[in-house]
């Protein structure tokens, strides 16, 4: 679920939460199928089989939806490098952690409807590359590994995974420029630097 801020009006009862998952849903697909530019909120309210007015309920215009789509990529990636962690234990280090924040984000990246456009936030306009995302996944991380690694969420924390994050982001960019799913020893590349990286920031 987004956050209430990024809607209109947020979902108060359960059929009006299922009408906006299916939005978001429809959203994904078509952006997928039609690129962000073709994006309707008409064709959007068809493929959700709703009417036209239940998704200005809760978006002003399709980059609102888009908007809404990546905060809820962002909660959908958490819950997963989340359990991704709680099923490796408390003793993989960040050697682990950071496998599972990149192979989360990679598996994402190769199967989440309209991912390849929206991820994050950072992709609309298609291309456009400003830092807010990066840093709001940054954050989601400090909050989320600090108790992992035993760490203080502090400042420090949060650079050295921005850090991480910005190196991580234009790397994995370039494999999926380079081949559809992301070319495997550019990809390698990006995790040999993340670890030595961090090998220097957490050990």
């Amino acid at each position: 679920m987004p956050h209430a801020t990024s809607l209109r009006r947020a979902p108060v009862q359960r059929r009006s939460a299922e009408r906006l998952t299916r939005i978001l849903d429809a959203c994904a697909d078509l952006l997928d199928e039609v690129g962000y530019d073709a994006l309707s909120t008409r064709a959007v309210a068809q493929r959700a089989s709703v009417p036209i007015g239940s998704v200005y309920r809760f978006f002003g215009n399709k980059r609102q939806m888009a908007d809404a789509l990546a905060q809820r990529n962002l909660e959908r990636y958490s819950e997963r490098v989340t359990r991704r962690l709680r099923q490796a234990g408390e003793d993989g280090g960040w050697r682990t952690a950071m496998d599972a924040v990149l192979d989360e984000y990679l598996e994402m990246k190769r199967t989440a409807p309209g991912f390849s456009l929206v991820d994050f936030g950072n992709q609309i306009p298609v291309g456009a590359r400003h830092g807010e995302p990066n840093h709001r996944v940054a954050d989601r991380l400090t909050e989320l590994l600090s108790g992992y690694l035993d760490r203080e969420p502090d400042e420090d924390l949060r650079r050295v995974f921005l850090v991480a994050v910005e190196t991580a982001d234009t790397l994995v960019h370039l494999a999926f420029r380079v081949a559809p799913e992301g070319d495997e020893r550019i990809i390698e590349e990006a995790r040999e630097m993340l670890r030595a990286y961090l090998a220097r920031a957490l050990d």
